[in-house]
């Protein structure tokens, strides 16, 4: 049961966030995120809040997730990298959105959870693995478009790196508990701030090229 509340509770908060992106609104409408919560969270699902998960960590609020989605500016033929999987709501709104998505994950056993949300909601079009978020995927590069859900005081170079000319990373920016979210495109002359998004706490980004483990 998800109480009172239902997805039209969530579209209504995307849209009160300043969410204008039409298909990225019916994303969030049409993906349920009671599917993406540990089960004794489903009854507020539909709330627009974090979700504890394990680890010491939480789903990204919904509305925050829209936010980060609407600043890679999706058309439906892009090549998507997340770093932070969770448990797979907002790898499933991408999902909607662009052509496919790569998605890492440090925690195997979320991984594990994700793999199978996404499944029975017959999401095909994303690819997850387990490893360091902060070294991207570089097999799998160049990327139109990277959003990472944990925070760093830069935005670390091997996703630079691994970011297509004229592509858009999205990245909480800060020491972990604080930070900017902020839009990034890259240009000839390498990564260019572009925007502040909104302002938000995000746990730390681990590995080689972010914070120790």
């Amino acid at each position: 049961m998800t109480g009172d509340a239902s997805p039209e509770d969530l579209v209504s908060a995307v849209r009160a966030a300043g969410i204008h992106d039409e298909r990225l609104i019916e994303a969030v409408r049409s993906t349920p995120r009671a599917a993406f919560v540990p089960a004794d969270h489903a009854g507020v699902a539909y709330h627009d809040e974090p979700i504890p998960i394990g680890h010491r960590q939480v789903t990204t609020q919904p509305s925050l997730s829209a936010r980060m989605i609407e600043g890679l500016g999706l058309a439906g033929d892009e090549h998507v990298l997340e770093i932070g999987t969770g448990l797979g709501f907002q790898t499933g709104l991408l999902a909607r959105l662009a052509a496919d998505v790569v998605s890492i994950e440090r925690w195997p056993d979320l991984m594990e959870q994700a793999r199978r949300n996404l499944a029975r909601q017959g999401v095909d079009n994303v690819e997850l693995l387990v490893g360091d978020g902060s070294r991207g995927l570089p097999d799998h590069a160049p990327y139109d478009g990277i959003i990472v859900s944990a925070a760093f005081p830069e935005v670390p170079p091997p996703l630079v790196e691994q970011l297509r000319l004229g592509g858009r990373l999205v990245q909480p920016v800060g020491p972990g508990g604080q930070e900017e979210v902020v839009l990034f495109q890259r240009t000839a002359t390498g990564l260019e701030r572009r925007q502040v998004l909104t302002l938000a706490y995000f746990v730390r980004l681990h590995g080689e090229y972010g914070f120790p483990p």
